[in-house]
């Protein structure tokens, strides 16, 4: 107990840590932090807050993060001095309060471990933390500590916030303040995003990706953002689940940062996604998700948000590896779903293509999902996880590069979109083909093809895969308006090129 006083004022009245699950929901339960579920599951609403709040997230500006830093819209800068003064007044909010210790670790490796400390004002969100971290301790000097604190409010006029609610990460202190926000994704990110700052200097690539490993120790990494299908196509009932969020690539292969899953869940349903259904039961925690009068999820309700979530533990996970590593990845898929149909459904990339699309990180943003969108946009993150990389683009790639070439990896960019023609007059590419075509990159089949250069990309796609209708896979053969084609697809090459330039400057 003597480290956890190191961290917080003597004068907290209680310190409990690492309770057992159904201590946490007990406790969550008696102070009407959420209510269970028909299935035993933890249901909780996190109020005004039902994402992350990018403009609420800083980065302390101090002399180890001044040139290190990709400073500008994504990492916000927090003067040293501000974050001593928010952190006295943290400190301070939390005296005679009751607090909720979760002690642990952040990742798989036993190598590359940071042992955390994270300090709740909530019992869900330890319970939270118990699910997401690995629930033991590695000796090691590297140590995490996190303050999840809803109810301290900031100043925004003095504390140099942009709210009255924080997220501030301290790289040189290694600490983490999170106020005003009971949203659970801020721990996991912002633990993320430190792991993704401290790794690569020690030639360890931070992902934001999932991965599963097969029956002859092959692992896969799927890159992508959002809907573009990477929790769904690396939950595999033929292969073992290592994670589906973050992992580290290390000279001992991959590893997992987490021991457990935080899954959307908004229409989830057990036809579709049935590992992610099957693993909500009792311990899990849910947000705002709608409840029926008998208190059975209703996942299909947006009313909250579109950003409803659960969160459980790897064991949960009917698919999970017995480890969360595996060895170096013999493939790599980068996701994207491009709305404009466009693009091949799947072509061949280089160890520099590799790069570069790592670098653009491109996918669509479609009609209706954001206010004021009203037909596809491009969008594009770097590293396919922008907000959660503190150093430039540039260093993750070339990192990423160097990988890909010292162990021999297959690259393949795969368009989970549309095709025949944009969204609203084209189809979305089946899932069933989408497999498919999983299926050939894994097994490397894909190889045995003949290979041919797309003309407004320069792509390198295939001419034939066996069970893929091959019209397909030349997206122009599709589009009745082959002008039409052309004039979209210059248009997303330049802008994908664009990106690229901006990045390796």
């Amino acid at each position: 107990m003597k480290a956890t006083f190191d961290f917080i004022p003597k004068n907290v009245r209680s310190i409990k840590k690492n309770l057992s699950v159904p201590e946490l929901i007990e406790i969550a339960i008696k102070n009407g932090e959420g209510v269970l579920t028909s299935d035993g599951s933890l249901c909780v609403k996190t109020g005004k807050f039902t994402g992350r709040s990018p403009n609420d997230r800083f980065i302390v500006y101090d002399d180890v993060t001044k040139d290190t830093v990709d400073w500008g819209k994504v990492n916000l800068p927090l003067p040293e001095e501000n974050y001593k003064i928010i952190k006295s007044k943290a400190l301070a909010y939390m005296q005679n309060k009751d607090i909720l210790e979760f002690s642990g670790c952040i990742g798989s490796d036993p190598d590359y471990q940071f042992n955390v400390h994270v300090f709740c004002e909530y019992a869900f969100s330890a319970l939270f933390s118990k699910f997401l971290f690995i629930n033991n301790e590695n000796k090691t000097d590297k140590t995490y500590i996190v303050y999840v604190l809803p109810g301290f409010a900031v100043d925004p006029k003095t504390d140099k916030t942009n709210s009255d609610a924080a997220i501030i990460l301290n790289f040189k202190e290694k600490t983490i303040i999170i106020s005003g926000s009971m949203y659970c994704g801020e721990i996991k990110k912002a633990i993320f995003t430190s792991m993704n700052y401290f790794l690569p200097e020690l030639e360890v690539l931070p992902m934001h990706c999932s991965a599963n490993i097969g029956k002859n120790n092959d692992v896969a990494l799927f890159f992508g953002l959002s809907g573009t299908g990477k929790t769904t196509l690396s939950n595999d009932v033929e292969r073992r689940l290592i994670g589906d969020d973050e992992h580290g690539w290390s000279d001992n292969g991959i590893f997992n940062f987490e021991g457990g899953c935080y899954a959307k869940c908004i229409n989830l349903s057990p036809e579709n996604e049935p590992v992610i259904y099957n693993s909500i039961k009792f311990g899990s925690l849910l947000e705002n998700v709608i409840l029926n009068k008998d208190r059975i999820p209703d996942y299909t309700d947006s009313s909250i948000t579109e950003n409803t979530r659960a969160a459980y533990p790897m064991k949960a996970v009917s698919i999970a590896n017995d480890k969360l590593y595996g060895p170096h990845p013999k493939c790599i898929i980068f996701l994207t779903a491009d709305a404009f149909g466009v693009m091949p459904p799947v072509a061949k990339l280089s160890p520099e293509e590799a790069k570069n699309f790592f670098l653009c990180g491109y996918t669509s943003k479609l009609a209706g999902t954001e206010r004021g969108i009203i037909e596809p946009q491009a969008t594009f993150s770097p590293c396919f996880g922008a907000p959660f990389m503190p150093r430039k683009p540039i260093e993750y790639a070339s990192l990423l590069e160097r990988k890909i070439r010292q162990h021999n990896v297959r690259i393949y960019l795969l368009n989970t979109g549309w095709i025949s023609g944009p969204f609203g007059i084209g189809k979305r590419i089946d899932i069933k083909t989408t497999r498919k075509i999983v299926k050939h990159i894994i097994e490397g089949t894909i190889e045995n093809s003949h290979f041919i250069k797309d003309s407004y990309f320069n792509l390198t796609i295939p001419e034939y895969l066996d069970g893929i209708n091959p019209e397909i896979l030349n997206p122009i053969n599709c589009w009745e308006n082959k002008e039409n084609y052309k004039q979209k697809a210059i248009e997303l090459a330049k802008r994908i090129e664009e990106q690229i330039k901006k990045h390796k400057e």
